[in-house]
């Protein structure tokens, strides 16, 4: 029987790479304050993208009404968690590659917002 050793070396790359993932350093958090002067520092949209997609809980939290721990709450988590990618390509589509201002910013936040934790019903 013969040797495997594309796969011996196929599965040791996906081995190192796994190991790799693990060790390197996660990038920080982005601070809402970054977003205070895009005009003369700009940002990227993946990182608003980022930020907004930190904020699922709060979002969900504030549509449900209910707060942590509850059943309504974690079907909201988890359903804005499988739309993400889907709402990441309809914001590349939509907007630049680069967001330089305010107007920008709002509009892309709040388009993907809308797109996670999607409201119906009356507006208070």
């Amino acid at each position: 029987m013969k040797f495997p050793t594309v796969t011996v070396v196929l599965v040791s790359a996906a081995l190192i790479f796994v190991v790799w993932e693990q060790t390197r350093e996660q990038p920080e958090p982005i601070d809402a304050s970054r977003f205070t002067r895009l005009a003369s520092d700009p940002v990227e949209r993946s990182a608003v993208l980022d930020y907004v997609t930190a904020r699922i809980p709060e979002l969900c939290e504030e549509a449900v009404g209910t707060s942590k721990g509850s059943e309504e709450l974690s079907m909201c988590i988890e359903s804005s968690g499988a739309r993400e990618p889907a709402c990441r390509r309809a914001m590349a589509d939509r907007f630049p590659g680069i967001v330089a201002s305010d107007a920008v910013f709002r509009d892309l936040s709040i388009t993907m917002m809308s797109c996670l934790v999607p409201r119906s019903g009356l507006i208070d």
